[in-house]
């Protein structure tokens, strides 16, 4: 039983790395590629490190679920093992979605950029890229997405 617990647990992470998207100003979503954006330049006024929460699919519900239900139909028989079965299901489901929340959650930054034209704007990212204050940047814009680069 302990290995079909491991077996179940590995395939869990898996899936729940797999599932994890990108806020980090160095990586492009496939649409995003070949299209006009637009570019604005300025001055890091202030950088302040702050958490990308981790991302809350069903993915970890329903996998936890089942490792839950299957760990927990294996305690007692009859009856007892169906209650067993259904609370391990309920219990798996709730650390499932906690452990995909964690996982999946992120170091970023929030950089403060004084625009040459004029304005003030700050803009969340992962924290793959070191940026100051008195950096100059760039600012890259295309269907609502913005992110700084250097």
């Amino acid at each position: 039983m302990r290995t079909t617990r491991w077996l179940a647990v590995s395939v869990l992470s898996v899936f729940l790395v797999a599932c994890a998207s990108s806020n980090s100003g160095s990586v492009y979503s496939r649409d995003e590629a070949r299209k006009v954006q637009t570019v604005k330049t300025g001055i890091v006024e202030s950088v302040r490190h702050v958490k990308l929460e981790g991302t809350q699919s069903q993915i970890g519900t329903v996998a936890g679920a089942a490792v839950g239900g299957i760990a927990g139909s294996s305690v007692g028989h009859g009856k007892g093992a169906a209650v067993a079965a259904v609370v391990g299901a309920v219990v798996g489901g709730i650390a499932g979605a906690m452990a995909e929340e964690g996982i999946t959650r992120k170091d970023a930054l929030e950089i403060t950029v004084k625009l040459d034209g004029g304005g003030l704007v700050a803009i969340v990212q992962e924290a793959d890229e070191e940026f100051n204050a008195g950096d100059a940047v760039r600012l890259i814009e295309h269907g609502g997405t913005t992110r700084v680069s250097r």
